[in-house]
């Protein structure tokens, strides 16, 4: 039993091994600070603390392992908190009963948290109170370079929460809170600078929410119960997002596997946006790149794309072959894409003839390039400004 918040003394390194300890905090003060963590690294940083401000932070910590931890908050808050360190791992965890973040790393930097056991209730599977779970089991709060590997996270609100850049996320299995109560599996919150991994994951009946996602991966997922991948527009930004190689099982509701969020404002920026190549099962498929065959006979043929194709009235790029067939088919027809509007293709031939049409057609820019590479480049640069790190007196990193 504690009373207070074990935490670790500033400016240390070397690795510190806690080995088979459980802490439970029955009596544990609700006003404890640093997010009332059971065990937190020592840090000067206000949890409050905005993105801008993020260059300032100086790290405290170095190369310290938290290991083979049971760590039960008791409802009273949270359980481990690393706040403005540097390559640290939790390893072997099993934490419970928080009431705020089960793990917080906090304007930190290469963070590994791999084998752990996360839940902010004790249950198997389905739970009569799953409605009424709360918190957020790992929270990558404006941390960066951060990898969480082989977790299973069993009830939470949130099961992830990433907002910071160059993260990864594998071989996670979420089943924290399901999406028809108002969970969420792996919730990313850096509007137009994602920059994120996830793969091999199991997102089990709590699904992937991305707000302006740039640069964002997400591939050789399962996606268990009418789960699915919703972008969230903030500022109408989404570009250089792959998703590829994903199952998705449902129980034919007619649930589409990726989904737009517009309440905000409509995506206007769209670029390099792959989604291709998954599968599904029960559920409606969504792509931005499709294909179609059409047969008939007469002058015009016109393949609707909008039960497939993501984006409303989006269509970059078209390739089209008209093979005839029949009585006449040793003439040559003229023939031409007359309209791709509301993602409509319309072939036309000049006269009645018996055809076969196969059409492909993209969404995305046929380019090697972004839309206004001039101007990304100069968000990019202004947005790397914040992420600056500057280490305490006597450390050196070779890190970009």
């Amino acid at each position: 039993m504690i009373s207070r918040p074990l935490k670790l003394p500033g400016d240390c390194g070397g690795n510190l091994d806690s080995w088979g300890i459980t802490e439970s905090i029955q009596y544990f003060s609700r006003r404890s600070v640093f997010d009332r963590a059971i065990i937190f690294s020592n840090g000067e940083v206000d949890l409050e603390d905005e993105f801008e401000d993020f260059s300032c932070y100086i790290f405290n910590h170095e190369y310290i392992t938290l290991r083979d931890l049971l760590l039960d908050s008791n409802f009273r808050g949270g359980g481990i908190s690393v706040i403005n360190s540097f390559r640290i791992t939790i390893d072997n965890c099993y934490i419970v009963h928080f009431t705020t973040n089960g793990i917080l790393v906090h304007g930190s930097r290469d963070t590994y948290i791999r084998n752990s056991f996360l839940g902010q209730h004790i249950t198997s599977d389905s739970d009569c109170d799953e409605e009424d779970f709360s918190g957020t089991a790992i929270n990558l709060k404006m941390s960066k370079d951060n990898a969480v590997t082989d977790v299973i996270i069993f009830s939470a609100g949130i099961g992830i929460m990433v907002s910071g850049i160059a993260n990864t996320l594998t071989r996670v299995h979420c089943y924290n809170k399901a999406s028809h109560y108002g969970g969420i599996g792996i919730c990313l919150r850096l509007p137009g600078l994602t920059v994120t991994h996830i793969v091999n994951c199991y997102m089990d009946y709590a699904g992937i929410v991305a707000e302006d996602p740039v640069q964002l991966h997400i591939s050789n997922i399962y996606f268990l119960g009418d789960v699915f991948i919703l972008f969230k527009s903030i500022n109408g930004v989404i570009r250089g997002v792959n998703i590829v190689d994903n199952m998705f099982t449902g129980s034919n509701r007619g649930v589409d596997i990726v989904q737009l969020d517009q309440s905000e404002g409509p995506f206007k920026t769209i670029d390099q946006v792959v989604i291709d190549q998954n599968n599904v099962s029960g559920m409606n498929l969504k792509v931005t790149v499709a294909r179609a065959v059409k047969e008939g006979n007469g002058s015009s043929w016109v393949i609707d794309f909008n039960y497939v194709l993501l984006f409303p009235n989006l269509v970059n790029h078209v390739q089209y072959t008209l093979s005839t067939t029949g009585s006449g088919s040793g003439s040559f027809p003229k023939h031409a894409l007359r309209n791709v509007l509301e993602n409509r293709v319309v072939v036309e031939s000049d006269r009645p003839i018996q055809a076969t049409v196969y059409v492909t057609v993209h969404q995305i820019p046929m380019s090697n390039g972004w839309t206004d590479l001039e101007n990304h480049r100069k968000e990019e640069m202004k947005a790397q400004e914040g992420w600056k790190f500057r280490l305490p007196t006597g450390y050196t990193s070779n890190s970009n």
